[in-house]
């Protein structure tokens, strides 16, 4: 990679920019002062800034999240703190959610720098499946198995949901599978059937599972098996 894309990418600036931070002898590599933005970076060099050590990325990164409540799935917004506070990872700006979560939603968040990836989990034509718990405000309708497994229709929308799988576990408390991302899917759907979301988990993406191990605002690099589920169709 190139010395100026790479500090870029790292410093957030315009490739202009990392020029004059070149010429002004911010930058080292190895020790020595580099003013050359084409200078070609190899993998095990020490690239710094202002003596600050700037880490190279060995290919994409892949994470899971659990998210607590109160938070945006976004990379910047002004008005709400988002899940990038909890992640301490070099050039954490640079990480994306695949398939967000409402502020007050709780649950499995994957964050990526690979758009092909996440591509993969949000595009409508791969049905990725995603599994909720979902705690709710009266007791679950008899029917509403049925109903979702046909599909219901949402408010404002032309046509009706995808099949879907309801598992009921208490009277208030059930499992739901999705596959696919309408907004506000969840919440609309069980207000068609004249009942309200309490509160909402995300369980489950594709055949990755939040990890029991996490506490709410804890994360950890997925796993190959994890990653290749994503990429390669499920038999």
């Amino acid at each position: 990679m190139r010395l100026d894309k790479f500090l870029s990418q790292q410093l957030g600036i315009s490739r202009n920019d990392i020029g004059r931070e070149l010429r002004a002898e911010r930058v080292t590599v190895d020790g020595e002062i580099i003013k050359i933005g084409a200078y070609k970076l190899k993998p095990e060099q020490v690239i710094a800034y202002e003596g600050t050590i700037l880490e190279q990325l060995d290919g994409p990164r892949y994470f899971m999240l659990n998210k607590p409540q109160g938070y945006v799935c976004s990379t910047d917004d002004p008005s709400n703190p988002t899940i990038l506070y909890f992640i301490d990872e070099p050039v954490a700006h640079k990480l994306h959610s695949a398939g967000r979560l409402d502020i007050d939603t709780t649950g499995l968040v994957l964050l990526t720098d690979d758009g092909q990836w996440s591509h993969r989990i949000t595009s409508p034509k791969h049905h990725c499946e995603k599994t909720y718990l979902v705690t709710l405000e009266h007791p679950i309708s008899e029917d509403t198995e049925e109903k979702f497994l046909v599909g219901v229709q949402l408010n404002g929308e032309k046509t009706l949901t995808k099949p879907a799988k309801l598992e009921i576990i208490e009277h208030q408390l059930v499992r739901l599978t999705i596959s696919e991302g309408r907004y506000h899917q969840v919440k609309r759907m069980f207000a068609a059937v004249g009942n309200h979301v309490i509160e909402l988990h995300r369980e489950r993406i594709g055949e990755i599972y939040l990890d029991p191990k996490l506490e709410p605002g804890e994360y950890r690099a997925l796993t190959k098996n994890e990653i290749k589920s994503i990429q390669m169709p499920v038999a």
